[in-house]
């Protein structure tokens, strides 16, 4: 099993940067593909974006491409997401999660989520 914690989140203005931290302990993070998503008040959990457990691949919802960029440093056990030129609908509790395949199965861990408000 991998516990998650995330961190990084406030309150930015639009235009503004964020960068959310995925902590990982448990089982070696290498182990694991990771995810982000987030859910904003009234809708659905949405997918973000996804790295392979090396690293090495990663894949963005279409909202959020060329913005945002997530990578993994599986010797420090962490994930991180760089959001970049955030927007008002970015509006929303972030979560990391992960799995033990790179490109198919749930997300069968997640952290408890961290909010980002960003205003306009």
């Amino acid at each position: 099993q991998v516990q998650l914690v995330e961190s990084g989140g406030g309150l930015v203005q639009a235009g503004g940067s964020l960068r959310l931290s995925c902590a990982a302990s448990g089982r070696t993070f290498s182990s694991y593909a990771m995810g982000w998503f987030r859910q904003a008040p009234g809708k659905e959990r949405e997918f973000v974006a996804g790295i392979s457990r090396s690293g090495s691949s990663a894949y963005y919802a279409d909202s959020v491409r060329g913005r945002f960029a997530i990578s993994k440093d599986n010797a420090k056990n962490t994930g991180y997401l760089q959001m970049n030129s955030l927007k008002s609908e970015d509006t929303a509790v972030y979560y990391c999660a992960a799995r033990n395949s790179d490109f198919r199965g749930e997300y069968a861990y997640w952290g408890q989520g961290t909010q980002v408000t960003v205003s306009s």
